[in-house]
């Protein structure tokens, strides 16, 4: 049985993996949730269904994060559906990874497109639309820290300028009292890291890789009552992979 919401959240990238769980941990804390994907709509279907199975209302938009004008109508999309938006998190990435003398630029247009723009377009067209009070929070990565491995310099940047902008949107947004906070998740069982599992497995502290589902109970914190005062933060998870 529907119950009454506790408003509505935008998942940019929320059609599988880490974007996947949150949404739906979104959903059970009691959000409506609308998500975007680019290429796998069949996916955005799934979620959505585990949406609307908990009681909640689900919309699914094909929006590619190098598109700024399809991230501006997304939201405006989700607002004239749902005539509100409390929460976005930032979740669409892409990961390129080469050492330098062979990185093409074309790689490097398409991080810093999704990675970098992407992002800045995600948060500036949702405070735009987000009343007063509400949460964004973006989903970075532990390489922003330390990468530990060569071929991952554009990567590792893409996310350090994401948690360099995520400090500075936070300033920007404190009198509207919206907070803005970085999740950095490190290597975690998702589509993009498994040709990775053997490699980077044994660096990590706790010797295993991180579930999605641990990622979106962080970003529920941070979309929380009790986070009221964290704003400007990047929070790592990473089982201790960077310590």
């Amino acid at each position: 049985m529907t119950t009454h919401s506790k408003g509505t959240a935008l998942v940019f990238g929320g059609s599988r993996g880490i974007g996947a769980a949150i949404a739906r941990r979104l959903a059970r804390e009691g959000y409506d949730v609308a998500l975007t994907y680019v290429s796998r709509p069949d996916d955005a279907a799934t979620v959505a269904a585990a949406i609307e199975a908990a009681g909640r209302r689900a919309l699914a938009v094909r929006a590619d994060s190098a598109d700024a004008a399809a991230l501006q109508d997304a939201v405006a999309q989700v607002v004239g559906q749902f005539g509100q938006l409390d929460l976005a998190v930032i979740n669409a990435g892409v990961l390129r990874l080469g050492p330098l003398d062979t990185f093409s630029l074309a790689d490097l247009d398409q991080t810093l497109a999704v990675n970098v723009r992407g992002v800045f377009v995600a948060l500036q067209a949702a405070a735009a639309r987000m009343k007063d009070g509400g949460r964004l929070v973006t989903i970075g990565s532990n390489t922003a820290i330390r990468t530990g491995s060569p071929g991952s310099s554009a990567y590792a940047m893409s996310k350090a300028a994401v948690a360099a902008l995520v400090k500075g949107t936070a300033l920007d947004l404190a009198p509207r009292r919206i907070t803005v906070n970085n999740v950095q998740p490190g290597p975690t069982e998702t589509d993009m890291t498994s040709a990775l599992r053997e490699h980077v497995v044994p660096r990590v502290p706790l010797g295993r890789l991180a579930e999605p589902e641990e990622i979106a109970g962080l970003v529920a914190y941070l979309a929380s009552a009790e986070a009221g005062f964290v704003t400007g933060a990047s929070l790592t998870i990473d089982g201790g992979f960077v310590l």
